[in-house]
């Protein structure tokens, strides 16, 4: 690659990163600090931590997002392990199936998570007519600990980002650790703790990261679970009052705080140790065969996980069918009802139509962000390239809410980007909104297709007169189109159904996106439950196809993509 075209390159891309990911987070950062006279002002987040109800939000944040997290890891953990010792029936399979629960909004799944373990729900419903619960007295399992039903949501949503995280963290351990260890007359679990867990920590705590920075600021479940007093939503519920209220700002400027403490300690942590720990192992292991009965062990524990996991899934789907579900195991009438009605439904068709416009232009700027981004990282030797890969990742690990706000702030009437609101219409908002959330895993895929092709190729035609985008344009990208088709696969569906954007940006109905739209006939009277639901399943058929296309794609580089 020529020095000139690089540093184009990281100009164009550092100018669009200064503008689109810098900028709304310090003019959030600003607004919680500077008065409106222009004073500095620790006043604002003062009040934030002497207001009973914020302290109490901050707390339920917290315990939204640690417990989320100590729960995805219960669940992953175990599964890693097993699938990467141990051979057993299904296999392959489940390998697949540990990818499911990210084919549907976690806000969605709290639909049929109410289903399950509301006070005439499915769970109850089982209970009473075993005996062990009196009908007349049912147990509100989510009545007075909402919070409970958010935690579930989100673990059994994220637990398969750890997954991925520590699969990735085993399969380069080196076997001959343990085998040494073993020949010293170390027990089987005395080395898990005291050699695997070690040095898997970083990929576990990669992960866990991602997972609680998800949790922590996650709104679209607290919102669908009606749990107010959590930090996420009392910020969604200040943009009412944006213009002279700066607790708002404040809130999200301890969110941030949050995350980005999370992710300097990851950093500090394992950051320098995770090479070391984890290097690339010269002998890979090989999973060895199991006695039939532990064997279907493992194909048990595995298939208990999945059926919960997927439970909220299957109840949205059901919930969709029935024409009434009250009180019983299963719905006493199924009908298309639903279907046909959403169908004809102005805000379902109108949300569809509107979230293929927004993700569609968000994967094409992805695209040849991430394709420009990974050239520059992988194949030019200019000394900034990794400030501009870790600037290209951070979008993980900055709270999706923290964006959103500060793309509402910076568009508001006289600020400099406020011609990107065009009056009412979000779509260029929402467009970079999408772009830069997502980027990340466009510039993993492609930045991995660029370590796969030798760049002698590109070498080669240079030579023989080609320009260096003619030759990464008739040469190389040809050859990576199938890492770039994969990572633009994931940055779609993800946007089509993008929650924080789309709830703060999206404020009129005839811009609403398909997040936006479930939640608003979620609320509504009637049939809006079931119609959000035919919405919901739509949505996860979609989302399935789109995942399950990128892991065949991409195999076990999928953990990647979901690393900061």
């Amino acid at each position: 690659m020529s020095r000139s075209f690089a540093i184009a390159l990281f100009g164009v891309m550092g100018v669009f990163f200064a503008c689109f990911f810098v900028w709304p987070i310090a003019i959030t950062v600003r607004e919680a600090f500077i008065t409106s006279d222009g004073q500095f002002t620790l006043a604002y987040l003062g009040d934030v931590f002497q207001n009973p109800l914020y302290v109490e939000g901050l707390v339920n944040s917290l315990k939204m997002g640690v417990f989320s997290t100590l729960l995805a890891i219960l669940l992953a953990l175990p599964l890693a392990v097993l699938t990467d010792r141990y051979v057993f029936p299904g296999k392959a399979w489940f390998s697949s199936l540990i990818l499911l629960p990210l084919m549907l909004p976690p806000f969605v799944g709290a639909i049929g998570i109410k289903h399950l373990l509301g006070k005439m729900g499915v769970f109850n419903t089982g209970l009473i007519n075993l005996g062990l619960m009196n009908p007349a007295q049912p147990i509100d399992w989510l009545g007075e600990s909402q919070l409970l039903g958010v935690v579930v949501m989100n673990a059994l949503h994220l637990y398969p980002i750890i997954y991925l995280n520590v699969s990735a963290a085993l399969a380069n351990l080196d076997p001959a650790m343990e085998e040494a260890a073993e020949n010293l007359g170390c027990g089987r679990w005395r080395r898990f703790f005291k050699i695997t867990l070690p040095l898997t920590m970083p990929g576990l705590f990669a992960g866990a990261t991602i997972v609680f920075i998800w949790a922590f600021t996650e709104l679209g479940v607290p919102l669908m679970f009606d749990f107010s007093r959590v930090t996420s939503v009392q910020i969604f519920n200040g943009l009412k009052d944006l213009s002279g209220n700066p607790t708002p700002y404040a809130l999200a400027v301890v969110l941030l705080a949050a995350a980005i403490l999370m992710f300097a300690l990851s950093k500090l942590v394992f950051g320098r140790r995770a090479q070391a720990l984890a290097g690339k192992a010269s002998i890979g292991r090989q999973p060895r065969p199991l006695g039939s009965m532990r064997a279907l062990g493992c194909t048990f524990v595995f298939t208990c996980v999945t059926v919960v996991a997927v439970l909220p899934h299957l109840a949205v789907v059901l919930t969709s069918l029935s024409k009434d579900w009250y009180g019983t195991i299963l719905p006493d009438t199924f009908t298309l009802a639903a279907y046909e009605e959403a169908l004809g439904h102005p805000l379902t068709l109108l949300s569809i139509k509107n979230s293929l416009v927004y993700a569609s232009l968000a994967t094409v700027l992805d695209i040849v962000l991430g394709v420009a981004i990974a050239y520059v990282v992988v194949r030019s030797t200019l000394p900034g390239r990794h400030l501009l890969d870790g600037m290209a990742m951070m979008p993980l690990a900055v709270p999706g809410l923290v964006l959103a706000f500060g793309y509402l702030a910076m568009t508001r009437d006289g600020q400099f980007f406020d011609f990107l609101m065009l009056g009412d219409n979000p779509i260029l908002l929402l467009v970079i909104a999408y772009a830069v959330r997502r980027l990340p895993y466009v510039v993993r895929s492609a930045a991995a297709g660029f370590q796969q092709t030798s760049v002698s190729l590109e070498e080669a035609a240079q030579n023989l007169g080609a320009s260096p985008f003619k030759a990464l344009r008739k040469i190389t990208l040809p050859l990576i189109s199938a890492n770039i088709l994969a990572g633009g696969l994931l940055a779609f569906a993800f946007a089509m159904l993008e929650v924080s954007d789309s709830l703060i940006l999206a404020t009129k109905q005839a811009y609403y996106p398909i997040t936006t739209a479930m939640y608003a006939l979620f609320n509504a009277l009637g049939n809006g439950e079931k119609l959000a639901s035919a919405l919901g399943v739509w949505a996860m058929a979609f989302l399935a196809i789109t995942i399950i296309g990128a892991s065949l794609i991409l195999g076990k580089k999928m953990g990647a993509l979901f690393r900061i």
